[in-house]
This record gives C-alpha cells, sequence and structure tokens, in this order.
C-alpha cells in the first residue's frame, strides 16, 4: 500500500527527515513511533502529498506522490493531529460538505456522511454546532471527514491526543474494526495502545528509521535486565543481603514499607530466572510473602532501549531553537492549513 524510498525533507540547513525507507502492506495496522521532533508528521505530511520531498519518493495504492498526487489523495484518508474544522458549521453539513470536495456526488455524499457517522458514533448529534463540541467530539469529527470517501488508507496522526481514558479505550477499538476494511497508519505517543492495536511498528529517531518489526518482535530484542517483584514480611536489611547473594541477581532496591511488610524490586541477568531460588529462599528462611512475580517488559521498554542504541555521535543532533523539527516542518504552513482546511484533510 505504502513504498517510501529514501524519502528526505530539508529546511534551511535542517534535514527533518534524512532518507527514510519503508513498506506498509495492504491490510496491516502499522504504528508510527518517535519522540518529539524525529520527523513523524513530516513523513505523514509528505506522504499525503501536503508537503513536497526534498529527495526521495513514495507511492501510495500504486500511484506516486509527485506524479498523481491527485489519485493518491483520493485513495487517503488523512487526520492530522490539530483536526482543521469550521466551527461556525454543524456536523452534517460540515461532512457533506468535505464529501462534495473529495469528488462524491450529492446522493453519494449524503450516503457516506450517514455511514461515517455511524461508525464515529455521532449519529444523535449531527446538528451541533462543531464550536460547542468536546474534544472527543471534534476528533471523532475529524476521524469521520477521514472515512467520508472510503479511502483504502487511513493516515492517523495522535488520534488519542488530548482523549480521556474512556474516550482513549472507544478510538482503540474503533481503530481495531477499521483495520478490518483499511489499511492504516497510525502515529501516536500512546505506546500501550499502538502494542495492543498495531501488527507491526516503525521506530523513527532523528530523520532516520531506526526499528521496523512487530511489537513481541522488538520486546524479545530488549537488551535491559530482568525484573522481579518480591513483598515479604521481614527486616529489610538481612533479607536485602541474602536476595543478593542468589546467582544472577545483579541489584535489589526496596520499592516501599508498609509496617512489617517491604517490597523489593529485583533487577536481574535476563539469561537467568531467579523465581525458583527466591522461591527456595523464601521457604527456607521462613518469610510470609504476597507476591512473587517478574514484570514483563512493554513496547515502551523497546521504544527507549532501540533509541538508548544509538550513539549521538551516530546522527547529528537537529538544532532547531524553540521548535521541534516537526513544528518547523510545518510553521511555514500554519496559515494556509487554518485558511484551506479542504487542502489538509483531503490528503
Amino acid at each position: 500500500m505504502i513504498e517510501a524510498r529514501n524519502l528526505t525533507k530539508r529546511y534551511a540547513g535542517r534535514t527533518a527527515v534524512d532518507s527514510v525507507s519503508f513498506e506498509v502492506g495492504k491490510g496491516e495496522i502499522v504504528g508510527f513511533l518517535g519522540p518529539n521532533g524525529a520527523g513523524k508528521s513530516t513523513t505523514l505530511r509528505m506522504l499525503t502529498c501536503f508537503l513536497s520531498a526534498s529527495e526521495g519518493t513514495a507511492t501510495v495504492a500504486g500511484y506516486d506522490i509527485y506524479e498523481d498526487s491527485i489519485e493518491v489523495r483520493r485513495r487517503v484518508g488523512y487526520m492530522p493531529e490539530n483536526v482543521p474544522l469550521y466551527p461556525d458549521m454543524r456536523i452534517d453539513e460540515y461532512l457533506r460538505f468535505r464529501a462534495r470536495i473529495k469528488g462524491l456526488g450529492w446522493r453519494a455524499s449524503r450516503f457516506a456522511v450517514s455511514e461515517a457517522m455511524d461508525i464515529c458514533s455521532l449519529a444523535g448529534v449531527e446538528k451541533k454546532m462543531i464550536s460547542t463540541l468536546s474534544k472527543g467530539y471534534k476528533q471523532r469529527v475529524g476521524l469521520a471527514d477521514a472515512l467520508v470517501n472510503k479511502p483504502e488508507l487511513l493516515i492517523l496522526d495522535e488520534p488519542t491526543n488530548g482523549l480521556d481514558p474512556n474516550q482513549i479505550r472507544q478510538s482503540r477499538e474503533l481503530i481495531k474494526r477499521l483495520g478490518e476494511r483499511h489499511t492504516i497508519l497510525i502515529s501516536t505517543h500512546i505506546l500501550s495502545e499502538v502494542e495492543m492495536t498495531c501488527g507491526r511498528v516503525i521506530i523513527i529517531d532523528r530523520g532516520h528509521i531506526r526499528a521496523s518489526d512487530s511489537p513481541q518482535n522488538l520486546i524479545r530484542r530488549l537488551r535491559k535486565p530482568g525484573s522481579v517483584i518480591l513483598e515479604l514480611k521481614g527486616v529489610v536489611d538481612p533479607a536485602k543481603a541474602k536476595i543478593e547473594a542468589i546467582d544472577g541477581v545483579k541489584e535489589v532496591g526496596v520499592i516501599h514499607e508498609r509496617g512489617d511488610w517491604v517490597s523489593f524490586a529485583i533487577t536481574t541477568d535476563p539469561l537467568i530466572d531467579v523465581r525458583e531460588d527466591l522461591f527456595a529462599l523464601v521457604q527456607r528462611e521462613k518469610w510470609s510473602i504476597r507476591e512473587l512475580a517478574s514484570r514483563a517488559a512493554s513496547l515502551e521498554d523497546a521504544f527507549v532501549d532501540i533509541l538508548q542504541q544509538t550513539p549521538d555521535a551516530a546522527v547529528p543532533a537537529v538544532e532547531a531553537p524553540n521548535l521541534d523539527l516537526e513544528d518547523s516542518a510545518a510553521e511555514s504552513d500554519d496559515d494556509a492549513e487554518n485558511e484551506s482546511n479542504s487542502l489538509t484533510a483531503s490528503t
């Protein structure tokens, strides 16, 4: 569905995206991750034909983003991080307006808008003014806008930005359902959502792709030590010394003490499972315990580990005072984006 080859974007001595190459297959849900200023939004804007690349190329559904940009836009639904909406319009009339801009006829636009509102749970509030909507409902309207032309590819930039936990959960379930009919490329900072939603993850840092694999495989590649939590009833110092003597234990830290109960965070060799030896120690010492468990690694651990693997000297840091790279990429386009909503969302 997406094939990017050496995609590059430069700005007046700053390189926001540097020779990025990756692929997204049809039907995949792919997380596009990176720290602030990594080049995520800039890459997404190039793929949606909102920004032109300095070098390299990309195709979407077989169409080149330069030579066939109109065909690319017809096949892409784009939801930017800050959804540009017209506050003085009602939800249904705004979505019909957007559908007509995207080339749907009058009759087709009515059916498409009705279906998009049903998918995004907007039925029943379609007559409300957009200016009166909460952040969560505005995000839903933005997603309905991206869906209204039934695109093959959905590109979602921070779709859960500013939502409360219940709204985030609803968005997660919605994205899973949409993945049954669309290819989805999603950029977000909420790594737990990516771990539960995406089949593959692409990690970008300082304009370079650092990893591309499933969340499970990235977690397996972790180089960090293991971790075990043990809560027991006993005296801290003697218990700590005996735990530290177990083969494979690297460090023992106290998490908290509550009366006679103490919780230890035990750092271990990643190749040695110390839980059996710990349990044997507990039996010998006749300690009362409440918890003995290993802490499972997460995508967040893998994300941090991968970024730490890259020495600072390997990739020169980009100097952009008071601005993220992504912000600098959009700075010159802010006015155009606010004044020309149709151009932004139609990509």
